[in-house]
């Protein structure tokens, strides 16, 4: 897929999220919107899996442990055709399995997520199941940067250095920003780069919305041999639609009527 069409499609992908948010009346809407473009590089150009392939022991594996965002990932696995997108007018309705956080009951999702901090050791798991079973698939994980502090995290970049696990790559979000503030108020992480580069991993920084740097970093992994890669995607919360950009407030929140055809004529320009 060329760059001019994963942008064509991060412009859907946006529109969906909006759409299936309003429709739930929940949603955790700007990380949604600040991830998307990172997921649609990964199922669009880069990941080998697919509803053909997703019980194949050899399959790619992508883990999201930013689970509060599941809106982008559900938009992206139901336009790879992992279930119908109808399915998702049932989102955080009652008895329906698209709820809030990724859960196994939806094909296309590798792991039940959302619990700050465990997406990363259960990749690093995955990864390492992989050298031991001598198999070539690739671990991808998305963080959120607020999520860093988990303790959690830091356990499993030892890990995943110490078994030199360069068939593993995380990301992060880095949108600055979480529920109560900025990350550098809430509780400051910087430098994310020098922490992991000091852990034992190979750091590399990335424009999070420019989907062909996007591709060209993900083409690179192993960045280093024997050592994890990490991408620090910089990215803006509510990606996309102007008067939810860099807003904590929209964090999870739900455009109104007006707000949501707003968001949507602006997406379509």
């Amino acid at each position: 897929m060329t760059a001019a069409e994963l942008k064509a499609k991060s412009v859907t992908y946006r529109k969906n999220i909006l759409k299936y948010i309003v429709g739930a009346k929940a949603g955790h809407t700007g990380g949604s919107l600040s991830c998307i473009d990172i997921l649609n590089v990964l199922y669009n150009g880069v990941m080998n899996v697919s509803p053909r392939n997703f019980t194949s022991p050899d399959r790619d594996r992508y883990i999201q442990s930013k689970g509060h965002c599941v809106e982008a990932l559900f938009v992206t696995l139901a336009d790879k055709g992992f279930f119908p997108e109808s399915d998702l007018e049932t989102l955080c309705k009652y008895q329906s399995h698209y709820i809030g956080h990724p859960t196994k009951k939806v094909h296309g999702v590798e792991q039940n997520t959302g619990a700050l901090g465990h997406g990363l050791p259960i990749a690093v798991g995955t990864a390492l199941a992989a050298k031991m079973d001598d198999k070539d698939f690739k671990v991808y994980t998305l963080l959120g940067d607020g999520e860093l502090p988990e303790g959690s995290n830091w356990e499993a970049a030892l890990t995943a250095a110490h078994y030199k696990l360069d068939n593993l790559c995380a990301i992060i979000d880095n949108n600055k920003l979480q529920i109560t503030g900025t990350n550098a108020e809430v509780c400051n992480t910087d430098p994310i780069d020098g922490k992991f580069e000091t852990f034992g991993w190979a750091v590399r920084e990335v424009d999070g919305h420019d989907v062909q740097a996007l591709m060209d970093v993900f083409a690179a992994m192993p960045f280093e041999p024997d050592k994890p890669s990490l991408v620090i995607a910089h990215t803006i919360k509510g990606k996309g639609v102007s008067f939810m950009e860099n807003s904590v407030k929209w964090h999870h929140g739900v455009p109104d009527a007006a707000q949501y055809e707003a968001a949507l004529a602006e997406l379509g320009a």
